[in-house]
């Protein structure tokens, strides 16, 4: 059994309508947890408020408090490959994170994840991820450790003052030269099937997803791709590429969502998060 080091937390949203107790909120907001684990969790003195106090099974629900628990899994994959800090100061933390680690706590991965690794690492607990990777892309991910400037930085994100450059590699035909070719992609992007897949709209709305993309280098079938993604939206760029008739370099949700199996560290996704720009 693998408990994360650091606790996850929730506000209870208001109105509080269906819920008398922290148990049920917990267990119809988590359910794929199962209500006999959350039970279990509360019996071993595993959830609190934010001031320590603990959460019993009986506890009265109690609208927009935070609620403390600490993730668990039966068995955590381990990812071999280790980050690198690049640049830290007295307000952020840049680190180079590598291909298969998420960024945050997610799914199976509790301990395993860039940020509880640079807390242990340097032993910062404030430490928070201003923005976030794609656990299969590797590169360049922005910390804030100072929490008088903290909200600064995700401001800088919010507004889309942050310059952000890809690379990648995909496929070409060898015989047609891409290098030095442009392109604008601008679409609307939704939630494909299942829902964690994004997908193209062709319903004339005004788009909601851009990319500036330019072939920066090729080697027979091999081409180097820059991309900068104006918005945001999820797995733009790698919906982007594909749009274009060239799908990342071991890609395995697109074009088509491969059968889940354990990872292939001997083959990531062939896209980089190599630079950022702010003032």
């Amino acid at each position: 059994m693998a408990i994360s080091l650091y606790p996850s937390k929730i506000n209870l949203p208001h109105p509080n309508a269906d819920f008398i107790t922290v148990l049920a909120f917990l267990q119809q907001r988590f359910p794929s947890v199962g209500d006999d684990i959350w039970l279990q969790r509360i019996i071993a003195g595993k959830v609190h408020w934010q001031n320590g106090e603990i959460i019993h099974e009986d506890t009265a629900y109690r609208p927009q408090q935070w609620v403390y628990y600490y993730r668990e899994v039966e068995k955590e994959p381990l990812i071999p490959h280790q980050e690198h800090i690049i640049y830290q100061d007295e307000h952020i933390l840049i680190a180079d994170k590598p291909h298969f680690l998420p960024v945050m706590p997610n799914g199976a991965y509790v301990n395993e994840n860039l940020q509880n690794r640079l807390r242990k690492k340097t032993g910062i607990d404030d430490l928070v991820a201003i923005h976030r990777l794609d656990r299969e892309t590797a590169g360049l991910v922005v910390f804030a450790h100072n929490k008088k400037t903290r909200p600064l930085y995700h401001a800088l994100f919010r507004e889309q003052r942050i310059k952000k450059t890809y690379q990648c590699i995909s496929r070409v035909d060898g015989n047609k030269p891409t290098i030095g070719q442009h392109w604008q992609v601008k679409n609307t992007l939704v939630a494909g099937s299942p829902s964690f897949l994004s997908c193209i709209a062709n319903n004339g709305e005004a788009f909601n997803a851009h990319s500036n993309i330019q072939c920066i280098d090729q080697q027979g079938d091999n081409a180097l791709f820059e991309l900068q993604p104006i918005t945001g939206k999820t797995h733009q760029l790698r919906v982007h590429m594909l749009s274009l008739g060239w799908p990342i370099m071991n890609d395995r949700f697109y074009p088509e969502l491969q059968p889940k199996q354990a990872d292939d560290f001997a083959a990531p996704l062939q896209l980089l998060a190599a630079e950022l720009r702010f003032i």
